[in-house]
């Protein structure tokens, strides 16, 4: 009798609890939401402002975007999983802890969402470098060992493993100049502080339409319509591919509920034509997920791009 009461008891409060969350998804959001991401004029901060103008339109509260830089993953780790506080960040995130010892677990601290957007990065150099192709820039870089320099954001940005994937598949050696995010990065390389840097189309697509960089080749496998005419590396240098990707994450322990609605109001969004239009323009394309394929890209990129981290020895430089 004691344990059929325990186990009666025990079923009761599981359906109080879930009764609980669902009702409590219903009211969400009741406050203003915050979006923690990266440095403005990166992607990450397009694709937060993205996120926060949709869903502060249809979710019936403010969502406003907060610019963190390098503790965004740290803040958002530690904050309350109760929907009011998310991340958009990609693959930084994730790939951080290869390089240095982190106060957050990429998997254990963070509830996926959704993938906001993936695109490959544009490999640009300034003006002044005496190379249109990727073919002379493998030239030219072989011919200068060690003397061109490259701008990225964080070690274990889309960027930097971009760069160095290419350094290790064309045997040059190029030199790392590491700024506090993608803006400054490209802000240098206009100034000719560095010579070349591998960005989202979003981040440097003016400035190749402009003149003000000069573009040599996509990151994508094959020709990508967001940059017709741009050729892929990878018809210079066979098999490479470096894509980047954004997505909305929460604490771990979120309740399930208001991961769903909010996966489901970032999915309906992302199929509006003027949505897709808007990140088109910026040099990538919209593209919802599940909460669990989101989860399973980031296992997924963990365990290829972190066996070529180690194999390389970036995680040593």
């Amino acid at each position: 009798m004691q344990f059929k009461a325990w186990a009666t008891w025990l079923m009761a409060f599981f359906v109080i609890a879930a009764g609980s969350q669902v009702a409590s998804a219903q009211a969400y959001p009741s406050k203003v939401v915050r979006l923690i991401t990266a440095e403005p004029g990166g992607s990450y901060d397009f694709g937060a402002r993205v996120v926060a103008q949709e869903l502060s339109q249809v979710m019936g509260q403010q969502f406003i975007v907060e610019n963190r830089g390098g503790v965004l993953a740290v803040l958002a780790s530690k904050a309350a999983p109760d929907g009011y506080t998310l991340l958009v960040s990609g693959t930084n995130l994730w790939l951080q802890p290869f390089f240095h010892k982190t106060e957050y677990d990429p998997i254990r601290d963070f509830a996926p969402i959704s993938l906001l957007n993936a695109a490959p990065n544009v490999l640009v150099v300034h003006p002044s470098l005496p190379v249109k192709t990727v073919k002379e820039l493998i030239a030219l870089a072989r011919a200068r060992p060690g003397e061109l320099n490259y701008g990225t954001g964080n070690a274990g940005s889309a960027s930097h493993l971009a760069t160095e994937q290419f350094s290790a598949m064309t045997r040059i050696s190029l030199v790392r100049v590491p700024y506090k995010g993608g803006g400054p990065a490209i802000t240098a390389l206009m100034g000719g502080q560095v010579q070349l840097i591998f960005a989202t189309g979003g981040t440097v697509g003016q400035h190749m339409r402009s003149g003000r960089l000069r573009a040599l080749g996509v990151t994508s496998l094959e020709p990508s319509a967001l940059f017709p005419g741009l050729e892929p590396i990878a018809k210079t240098l066979p098999g490479y591919e470096a894509i980047g990707v954004v997505g909305v994450l929460a604490p771990a322990k979120t309740p399930a509920p208001i991961i769903e609605r909010l996966n489901q109001e970032i999915n309906r969004f992302l199929l509006k034509a003027d949505v897709k239009e808007r990140f088109f323009n910026s040099g990538v394309e919209a593209g919802g997920t599940t909460p669990e394929r989101f989860a399973a890209l980031i296992k997924s990129d963990m365990s290829s791009t972190g066996k070529l981290i180690k194999d390389t020895g970036l995680n040593h430089q």
